[in-house]
């Protein structure tokens, strides 16, 4: 596949290492010079610096012969031209834009976006993906991460073991006998920041974070079993009133029995966003300061979610809220050299706009029958949703005779509205809803699997 990528930036950047690793022909462009070195030094992919949106640059990037640009600059309106020249010009069939600005996302101008218009297929907003993200981790706290697939029906959920998880220096294949209807399949740890999949006589350790498949019904009993039953958040405290912040208060305001207060720093920030959410609670200050913390009141917050756009500030004011005796810190961090350090700080959760973002355009990037695509642990692995169609090598095998790759894990199947759990012996029937995870050298492969034959039709 060829994929001309516009930005090189966090998201630009990640997106190419991912699909250049799977050996697609991928161009980017971005104006820095910088950013454009990096990319060079450390990607095998084209990279040349140009205005993205400028027809000369999207040939010379091969835009005429390309399947897909994914626009993905600091600029809104640079997105927006790079895709309307690519169709106009260049005929390009997909087209991916990431476009921050509410005022664009507005329902009352979704037209503006249709093909007669501006033809972008795909708009990707950051910041309504990051606070969607952050409410769903709220409905089901002691969560690392939560991924709801198959409407829902499954769940993939991430969680810390502690000290008091019950399950830890237990070999995974004895789970099942030990807790026969905790219904999960583990199918990613994570320890001391290296990731791996797990075999059936590995065992989880104090400070692994583990991701596992569960039946949604069944979620809470599984996590009982690894020792967090945690209260649902009623008291939260928002560190940054920007578009994650307003859109995340702005959900939250319509749920019952819950107290948004919002602390924004800027003067004419905080009154836009005081005149938008009329429900929340607008503490104009500094998140820093121990006396504007006790103004909004931090000693009876149980949660606390930082996402102004400065990682510092969202670190330091999240310790200093824990400090306060803040249960939980949501915590939303834009730069990887922060990760290894989070657990240790004693913050909660991280969210990562990044990743959020690159999972989201991963969605329709990859090929066959494939529903749903979730990047974990930096593009170490992808959790997948996928329907096996009749001629899939998967449909009318059981996992044993399917002949996955090691580094790939089936967690569920959904048939006909039912979750299986699914053992070596489950057969795969024709139109089952696949949930699995792959590493990131194995997805080719795993697209493969569902990819629809010629003689299908």
């Amino acid at each position: 596949m060829k994929v001309v990528i516009c930005g090189a930036g966090q998201v630009g950047f990640n997106i190419a290492r991912y699909l250049s690793l799977e050996n697609n022909d991928v161009t980017v462009i971005d104006q820095s010079p910088e950013l454009i070195g990096k990319v060079n030094d450390s990607l095998d992919v084209q990279a040349f610096v140009g205005h993205a949106s400028h027809p000369d640059a999207l040939e010379r990037a091969g835009a005429a012969d390309a399947d897909m640009l994914i626009a993905v600059t600091f600029a809104d309106e640079v997105n927006m031209v790079a895709c309307q020249v690519a169709h106009s010009l260049f005929s390009v069939p997909t087209k991916i834009a990431r476009v921050r600005h509410q005022s664009y996302l507005s329902p009352e101008w979704a037209g503006m976006f249709s093909r007669e218009n501006m033809p972008i297929d795909v708009i990707i907003s950051p910041e309504i993906e990051v606070a969607s993200a952050i409410q769903q981790r709220l409905t089901v706290p002691g969560t690392l991460d939560i991924i709801p697939l198959a409407d829902d029906k499954v769940r993939v959920i991430g969680v810390r073991c502690t000290e008091t998880c019950p399950i830890i220096n237990t070999p995974l294949r004895q789970l099942t006998e030990l807790f026969p209807e905790l219904s999960i399949v583990v199918v990613c740890i994570t320890r001391n920041d290296n990731p791996f999949i797990p075999s059936a006589d590995d065992r989880m350790l104090e400070g692994d974070e583990v991701y596992f498949v569960a039946d949604t019904t069944h979620v809470q009993r599984a996590l009982a079993a690894f020792g967090h039953e945690e209260e649902e958040a009623h008291r939260i405290i928002i560190i940054g009133g920007g578009n994650i912040g307003m859109n995340l208060a702005q959900a939250l305001e319509s749920e019952t029995g819950i107290t948004v207060r919002l602390i924004e720093i800027s003067k004419d920030r905080a009154r836009a966003v005081a005149e938008a959410l009329p429900n929340t609670n607008i503490t104009l200050g500094d998140a820093l300061d121990s006396e504007i913390l006790r103004e909004a009141g931090v000693e009876m917050a149980d949660t606390v979610i930082a996402v102004s756009d400065d990682d510092e500030t969202n670190i330091l004011a999240s310790l200093l809220a824990k400090r306060y005796g803040v249960e939980r810190a949501v915590t939303l961090i834009n730069s990887t050299s922060y990760a290894p350090l989070i657990t240790r700080l004693g913050i909660d959760v991280a969210v990562s706009p990044r990743t959020i973002t690159v999972s989201t355009i991963l969605q329709h990037v990859r090929r066959g029958r494939i529903r749903s695509v979730h990047s974990l642990a930096d593009g170490f692995a992808e959790v997948i949703e996928a329907e096996a169609v009749e001629t899939s090598p998967l449909a009318g095998n059981t996992l044993r005779e399917a002949g996955l790759p090691s580094d790939v894990i089936v967690g569920a199947l959904v048939r006909d509205g039912n979750v299986i759990i699914p053992r070596a012996d489950t057969l795969i029937e024709n139109n089952d809803d696949v949930i699995l995870l792959a590493s990131a050298r194995s997805v080719k492969k795993v697209e493969k699997l569902f990819s629809v034959q010629l003689e299908f039709f």
